[in-house]
């Protein structure tokens, strides 16, 4: 990558978006393509082709998605599917009818089934089923994976994929119903701790375990991947340690300053058992994650806290 080069982010406004942003600039680069959603709709096959058409940007980052939690995906099954699907494909074909040089598509731990031996290996793709609640979410980054990989064997084209764990960070969604686990507990205890509550009610039985990553972590890892990486199938993205949510909740308890109870919603679905990467693959390419956990929702903290 030239610090010349014209560089499309697809999701530029998004959480990982946003990083992969500022990580480039923050590098020197400076020709960027950029559209949000009110702009382009990259589920519209012509307005793509006709954004690449005008725009023919030399590197793609394609980080937009529908995305959301366990309630969104579960409730909201047939759009997770249709729009991811749409976005992925209509960037990929586009990326190669007009000479992009290299993509990246970004997807989620989610492709990985709900029973997978642990940590999650690569190779693990595909070898069971999914978990339910998220599976239209999974099927479409499933077939964003293997486009990439069908248009590498037919044409080519140097499409690579990245799976990135949990992530967190600026510009996260904090959505009451629709946010992911870390900001939805992020608010919680911070509405809590507000109002004066006396408990926190916590989804499930807090015993499944999840891995987190800073998105700015993230967006450095896409960052020397697209430099280092050229194969097809795809790579973790993730820390390689995981936690119980319970713990969870309990660091984001203490780093909020609220005092009160943290009780059980046992009709909550506590979703799969546990997500964590096998990041050998990461390591041996010369990639490891720097910010800690509790740093690195410290500082998340500190800069929402007032919106919240």
């Amino acid at each position: 990558m030239n610090k010349t080069d014209k560089i499309y982010i697809a999701g530029h406004r998004g959480m990982v978006g946003s990083a992969i942003l500022r990580k480039l600039q923050a590098e020197g680069f400076s020709s960027f393509a950029l559209a949000d959603s009110r702009a382009l709709d990259l589920r519209n096959q012509l307005e793509v082709k006709e954004f690449f058409r005008q725009e023919k940007p030399r590197h793609v980052f394609l980080a937009a998605a529908k995305v959301g939690g366990i309630l969104a995906n579960n409730t909201f099954r047939a759009e997770f599917l249709y729009d991811n699907l749409m976005i992925e494909a209509n960037v990929i074909d586009a990326a190669y009818h007009h000479g992009v040089e290299k993509l990246m598509f970004l997807g989620s731990s989610c492709i990985y089934p709900k029973l997978a031996p642990q940590p999650l290996k690569e190779e693990a793709l595909l070898t069971g089923l999914l978990e339910p609640t998220n599976e239209p979410y999974a099927i479409a980054k499933i077939a964003g994976i293997k486009l990439c990989d069908a248009y590498r064997a037919q044409y080519g084209c140097n499409f690579v994929s990245v799976m990135p764990t949990n992530l967190y960070g600026p510009n996260d969604n904090y959505h009451p119903q629709n946010s992911h686990v870390l900001p939805a507990l992020l608010r919680k205890f911070h509405e809590a701790k507000t109002a004066n509550e006396s408990f926190v009610i916590l989804w499930g039985t807090g015993t499944p375990r999840r891995e987190f990553l800073h998105v700015d972590d993230l967006a450095d890892a896409c960052f020397y991947l697209m430099q280092h990486y050229d194969e097809p199938g795809f790579v973790n993205i993730g820390t390689g340690e995981d936690l119980p949510v319970l713990e969870l909740a309990q660091l984001v308890q203490r780093i909020v300053g609220y005092r009160g109870e943290i009780r059980h919603d046992l009709s909550k679905p506590d979703g799969t058992p546990r997500k964590l990467m096998d990041v050998s693959k990461l390591h041996g390419l010369g990639w490891k994650a720097k910010i800690d956990l509790e740093t690195g929702i410290r500082e998340v903290y500190e800069g929402v806290k007032s919106k919240l």
